[in-house]
């Protein structure tokens, strides 16, 4: 067992896909198959159901992949303390957020006011984001959803009013606002399962007892207002964008939606017990002085 086998499992596990780690890793997938197979003999139990091509992490595999990345988090740390104690380099952070959108702002004047640093951002889904915390792959995470995952602290940062856009000649266009009846039955654009403006919608349509009709599904969720321009349906996003020069390219009307709990959670997260560079902390007073502002 040695450091470059347990980082290729923890890639497998997290793909439950040779191929797409390998792809990740930059390695050929044979290669890789017999990194994990001596991994197994090493170890003297299977880390993975295999169904054909399809693999999945069993239960010895799941158990093992808690340790393997704690043991991984706990070395990048030991790392990130011993360049910084040494002054080697300036510093670096790196976060993952749902859209790179809310942190555009922030990070343009952090970088120039912190020249030096290096910043990685990395656009993610919730599940992913929580995965690559988990592994110490990013110091932050900014995200609507609920991050799960064991040893992950948070601090909400911004509590902020959704909005609704609607197509320019839609019924509702001009509207100063628009309950959850008026609703009933449009077509809506949102995204997939998992992002915040679809368990959103699922809710205020759940809690309004109307069934949610969805016109387009998309991943991005900045992309819904393009389609609500197209004339594809309406759509959630916050206050704040819908009325932007962000948005006032697109032509849609921004419409206040009048129900309860219509509001998107900005959560800052981390890992609890982790190490935190300088960089970092000056990154993490950066942005959320920047985020909470008025």
């Amino acid at each position: 067992m040695d450091l470059l086998s347990l980082r290729y499992f923890q890639v497998v596990a997290r793909h439950e896909h040779i191929s797409k780690a390998a792809e990740e890793l930059r390695v050929a997938q044979p290669s890789l198959s017999r990194t994990i197979a001596r991994l197994e003999a090493d170890l003297g139990v299977p880390l993975f159901d295999r169904h054909g091509r399809r693999i999945r992490l069993n239960r010895f595999g799941a158990a093992f992949r808690r340790r393997v990345d704690r043991a991984l988090a706990e070395l990048e740390d030991a790392r990130r303390e011993l360049t910084d104690a040494a002054g080697h380099t300036r510093g670096s952070v790196s976060l993952a957020s749902e859209t790179l959108l809310t942190v555009t702002a922030p990070v343009k004047s952090f970088i120039a006011e912190h020249p030096g640093v290096a910043v990685r951002l990395f656009q993610a889904t919730p599940e992913v984001m929580a995965e690559r915390l988990s592994e110490g792959q990013v110091d932050f995470c900014l995200a609507s959803e609920v991050l799960d995952g064991p040893g992950l602290g948070h601090e909400e940062l911004v509590r902020e009013e959704v909005w609704l856009g609607v197509p320019l000649g839609h019924r509702l266009a001009g509207r100063r606002e628009v309950t959850m009846a008026d609703l009933a039955g449009e077509p809506i654009v949102t995204t997939r399962p998992g992002i915040w403006q679809r368990t959103l919608a699922e809710r205020l349509f759940s809690e309004a007892g109307l069934e949610l009709v969805v016109a387009c599904e998309i991943d991005e969720a900045t992309t819904a207002i393009e389609m609500v321009g197209a004339g594809l349906g309406v759509g959630f996003g916050p206050a704040w964008y819908l009325r932007s020069p962000l948005a006032s390219r697109v032509p849609f009307s921004p419409v206040r939606l009048a129900a309860p709990g219509a509001e998107r959670v900005l959560r800052l997260y981390w890992r609890e017990g982790a190490y935190v560079s300088e960089a970092a902390h000056r990154f993490r007073d950066h942005l959320t002085a920047s985020l909470v502002a008025p």
